[in-house]
């Protein structure tokens, strides 16, 4: 269906795509995943036929469409419904010709043409697409420009599915939906019976759709058969195949430096070391493995609060009067770990800026302690930020009398180090802004963090290290997230917002998502959700302690994991003493061959415990993560 031969693509002097090559299965279901700035957005515009490549090119059968949504939202007075049935242009081309056409057999042409192509179910369909990306019926007849920017795109979003192409084309889609959205098109794109190229971050969404992993990265890309848990551990396997073959390519590489720079000035081996200078010189090195110090997410911990937080009590929050949640009851403590459910619209964003102090209630009751700091995180911080500053300046500004070693240990903690801390934020990529985003609401360690999707633009390896990140971080946590996996590693207390209040879901993610697909007949009707019996306060603690352990685990692996690479250098400065002592460590210089000798042998008896105890803290930790 889709062969990419060998495309590169250079922009602003720098090589995005480096002879990108790949052959991807008819009607196949490709997953396209890579670092943030790998050039996948650019790798779709190439084939999409926006941006013309340097060299190579994309074959596909003739006469194939191919889908993909333009970055700028649609507009205009015509509503969601009729953009959505626009989309289909032989469609809306043969009903406006038959309403004035007067010839017959041209009119019996085009009233065959329709049958063929099911035009009279055309407007149930556009109906169906738009109710499962949340636009109910009034919705669907309001003038396209009373949304907003988020909404918007989806209306694009329901066009490009309704237009059916032969190739589809999506862009991180789920970036502005919810949840409850994301679900029915993870449903949707399951049985679309053409060719599907899909860029995502989001592991449980490429799990639940893909068949085809393709992944760029350095310019190239590789097709990995199956989801994004089957590449992850393909991956695994390559790059301790990788590993593997520097290790033997470096000894081998050693061996011939030696036997060069012994038998060089030999009349007598001068030719066989000449021959082998050859062999070193054709050494080409084996990629090394990429391993991003940036990706760095490290959350202040603040000092502990007596519990609670915050209490609200039959709480009524809203906008000019006009409250949009009544009758909260909810208490938040220092240890929480809660996910906010729910549509968009429903309030979420609401409940999460009443919780920060940026919304006061209309009614009701709400107490918060008096030295609790809040951090709050949203999308529009992020598209604020100033692209003419950096984030040295940025941070100095909000740090207010702080030295410059406090404000670039703040940025450090999340990989803003060295030149990164005073490059311009418009040269930043999106992923990187995130994260500024994160590093300037917390510098104050607050005891509350509110995250409103905070994974938008992150991917996949910079998720699981903010996971990773949330859960060593001390105090409490209310997030918003599409992420299943995000809120499944990070949550332990589910609060579903809708019908105009908010109250906890008894149930997991996995029961969440049978309630709002209607899978689980035990599920609660109209506005309160039933799950399972579970007692929330053994929950939250269990969930707690868990994190405590993993945490306690991880510290133990690292600490032997810099023990045994501690010995590993020692073991190889014995032996750089032992083959030269006149570069050797001075403690080592002047010591007996002897001596030498049993200090290797104890360095080596020292780092099989060593590696034992690391290989032991790293299967306790898998253990604890399973």
């Amino acid at each position: 269906m889709l062969n990419l031969n060998d495309i590169t693509v250079r922009l602003g002097g720098r090589v995005i795509l480096d002879g990108a090559t790949s052959r991807l299965p008819p009607r196949g279901r490709i997953g396209l995943i890579g670092r943030n700035g790998a050039g996948k957005s650019t790798l779709v515009r190439v084939i999409a036929g926006m941006l013309e490549a340097d060299t190579g090119s994309v074959d596909m059968p003739r006469g194939a469409r191919i889908g993909y949504i333009a970055q700028e939202a649609p507009g205009g007075p015509d509503s969601p419904f009729e953009t959505v049935l626009a989309a289909d242009l032989e469609r809306a081309a043969l009903m406006a010709e038959s309403e004035s056409c007067h010839e017959p057999h041209r009119l019996g042409d085009i009233h065959e043409r329709l049958i063929a192509i099911d035009a009279h179910s055309a407007p149930s369909r556009a109906a169906r697409i738009l109710s499962g990306l949340g636009f109910d019926e009034e919705a669907q007849g309001r003038p396209l420009e009373s949304f907003s920017g988020g909404w918007r795109m989806r209306v694009a979003l329901a066009a490009l599915l309704f237009s059916a192409p032969d190739l589809l084309l999506l862009d991180e889609p789920s970036n502005h939906l919810d949840l409850e959205a994301v679900l029915w098109l993870e449903d949707f794109l399951k049985t679309y019976p053409a060719t599907i190229l899909l860029v995502s971050h989001e592991r449980d969404f490429l799990n639940n759709v893909v068949d085809h992993i393709l992944h760029l990265t350095g310019g190239k890309l590789t097709l990995y058969p199956g989801g994004y848990d089957a590449f992850e551990r393909l991956r695994a396997e390559r790059q301790a195949q990788i590993a593997s073959a520097r290790a033997k390519q470096q000894a081998q590489r050693e061996h011939l430096q030696e036997y060069i720079a012994k038998n060089s000035a030999r009349a007598s081996t001068a030719k066989q070391a000449q021959s082998r200078q050859k062999a070193l010189a054709k050494l080409q090195p084996i990629a090394e493995l990429i391993d991003d110090p940036s990706l760095s997410f490290d959350f202040p911990s603040p000092e502990e609060l007596r519990p609670p937080l915050i209490t609200l009590d039959m709480a009524s929050v809203g906008y000019s009067d006009e409250p949009v949640l009544s009758r909260l009851n909810l208490r938040i403590d220092p240890d929480e770990r809660m996910a906010l459910l729910g549509r968009n619209g429903n309030g979420k964003t609401t409940l999460a800026r009443l919780l920060a102090a940026q919304l006061t209630p209309m009614d009701g009751g709400m107490t918060a302690s008096g030295k609790m700091r809040v951090g709050y995180f949203t999308q529009y911080q992020v598209e604020e930020l100033d692209r003419g500053d950096t984030p040295f300046e940025h941070m100095t500004r909000l740090m207010k009398g702080a030295t410059p070693g406090a404000v670039r240990g703040q940025l450090g903690r999340f990989g803003f180090s060295g030149q990164k801390a005073t490059t311009e934020v418009g040269k930043l990529s999106g992923g990187e802004r995130a994260r500024l985003a994160l590093a300037l609401i917390t510098r104050d360690a607050p005891h509350l963090l509110i995250l409103d999707e905070p994974t938008n633009h992150l991917d996949v390896d910079a998720r699981e290290a903010l996971i990773q990140a949330l859960n060593d971080y001390n105090g409490a946590v209310m997030i918003v997230s599409h992420d299943r996996h995000m809120l499944e590693m990070t949550a332990d207390r589910l609060v579903l917002v809708d019908a105009g209040t908010a109250k906890d879901f008894d149930g997991s993610i996995e029961d969440y998502i049978a309630f709002v697909l209607a899978k689980d007949p035990g599920t609660a009707r109209g506005g309160e959700a039933k799950g399972p019996v579970i007692n929330k306060k053994d929950q939250r603690r269990a969930a707690a302690e868990a994190r405590e352990r993993s945490k306690m685990l991880r510290n133990s692996a690292g600490k032997a994991e810099a023990e045994l690479a501690r010995l590993t250098n020692a073991l190889s400065a014995v032996d750089l003493a032992m083959f030269d002592p006149s570069v050797a460590e001075p403690s080592l210089a002047n010591l007996a061959m002897s001596d030498l000798m049993k200090r290797r042998a104890e360095t080596a008896r020292q780092i099989e415990v060593a590696e034992a105890a690391w290989l032991e803290a790293c299967e306790a930790l898998e253990v604890a993560a399973a």
